[in-house]
């Protein structure tokens, strides 16, 4: 079987899924999971296309600069284990920051990833990670092409004015403007809207990517026109974790009378804020939904207060709202966060169908409605596939 690896490194994960490209490119991974544990005791967890599991310790011996590499060669020889014909052609990955120079999928070579190493700065948690799985790659299988897939191009279309802070110039002129993230899941889900809702595709909608992470897009024509999520993955939304948009002074305030240094504010806005942080109970939106305690419950409505806020604002970059499109973990699992958001934008025409709603049907809004709303699920992976077969086929 002839195949494309699809690679999201983490800094203690390694997520993958292998595409199989005969006679076409497949839709849905032939095989999906990941590696959790790397520097730990890392274990491999996986499905197949017909829903069969697989678990297993993974054997790691070396230093731990070398345990991401220990992790893909134990993922390498698992997969030829279970495919004996296994041929994997190319390896796409997911790399969070390409800044304003890679507005599309790139063949990566020594020198792009040179270029993305300087973009380590503007995502400390994520760009290291995404550029160590592709140098392990390059030493494990030489010769196999690899392209990068960024989360931030999808957003280069938008407006000079929708990327700007309001800061010095120069500033600006040394990279500090908002990039926006999750452009994988947002252009996966955007290809798929004409089928769900028709010439509203075209119009002003709004996609909600909430889980773990959580980001909107406000886009118009099928293209990004401003989101949640700027100069970093910690901007706008309340997430897991993290804290989302912070007066500026209060970070200004926990470092002059908390005596809180960088370290210690990136853990609080990164690792113990969002819903974990409010309910001081979880970061996992199904133990909150499922909890009776009143922390819980205001940890969910904030979450769904700030989505409804956002929303607003997105609207007006967008110039109105012919559709909300709800996909992620949670927006697509987590009806009661939809019904809530729904009924505080009940002013911009917002109406769901109750019955569709917990059916998690792709069309949940009813017949008075004026904004079509969908939930469709996101195929990230699916979609660095499909640049990967694309950039390569280009040449």
């Amino acid at each position: 079987m002839k195949a494309v690896l699809v690679l999201n490194a983490g800094s203690s994960s390694l997520k993958f899924a292998l595409f199989a490209t005969e006679p076409t490119l497949a839709e849905r991974a032939a095989l999906a999971g990941q590696i959790e544990g790397i520097g730990a005791m890392p274990e491999l967890s996986a499905h197949d296309a017909h829903g069969t599991r697989y678990r297993e310790p993974v054997i790691s011996t070396g230093e731990q600069a070398e345990q991401h590499r220990d992790a893909l060669t134990h993922l390498l020889r698992w997969l030829s284990a279970h495919n004996p014909d296994l041929e994997i052609i190319a390896a796409g990955h997911r790399i969070v920051h390409g800044g304003e120079r890679y507005s599309a999928p790139v063949r990566l070579t020594e020198a792009v990833l040179r270029e993305l190493d300087e973009f380590v700065p503007l995502a400390p948690l994520h760009q290291p990670h995404n550029l160590r799985a592709v140098r392990a790659v390059a030493a494990l299988l030489p010769d196999i092409a690899q392209v990068g897939c960024f989360d931030t191009a999808f957003h280069r279309t938008q407006p000079a004015l929708a990327q700007a802070f309001a800061l010095p110039r120069a500033l600006s002129a040394e990279g500090i403007k908002r990039y926006g993230f999750h452009g994988l899941s947002y252009d996966y889900v955007a290809r798929q809207l004409p089928q769900v809702i028709g010439e509203r595709a075209a119009g002003a909608v709004v996609i909600a990517h909430l889980g773990n992470g959580a980001s909107m897009c406000a886009m118009r024509g099928g293209q990004s026109v401003a989101s949640t999520m700027g100069f970093t993955a910690v901007e706008g939304l309340m997430m897991g974790t993290r804290s989302g948009s912070v007066d500026p002074g209060v970070l200004l305030y926990l470092m002059e009378h908390k005596g809180m240094d960088a370290k210690a504010l990136t853990r609080l806005l990164y690792k113990e804020s969002g819903l974990l942080g409010v309910s001081g109970i979880s970061q996992d939106m199904r133990t909150l939904l499922a909890s009776d305690a009143a922390e819980a419950r205001e940890a969910v409505d904030l979450f769904c207060y700030r989505i409804a806020r956002e929303l607003g604002s997105l609207a007006a970059a967008a110039g109105g709202l012919d559709a909300l499109v709800f996909t992620g973990g949670i927006g697509e699992h987590a009806a009661p966060v939809r019904a809530k958001v729904a009924q505080m934008a009940a002013w911009l025409g917002v109406e769901i169908d109750a019955v569709a709603n917990e059916a998690h049907r792709l069309r949940i809004d009813n017949a008075n409605s004026r904004v079509a709303v969908a939930v469709v699920p996101t195929n990230e992976e699916g979609m660095i596939a499909r640049y990967t077969i694309e950039l390569l086929g280009r040449g």
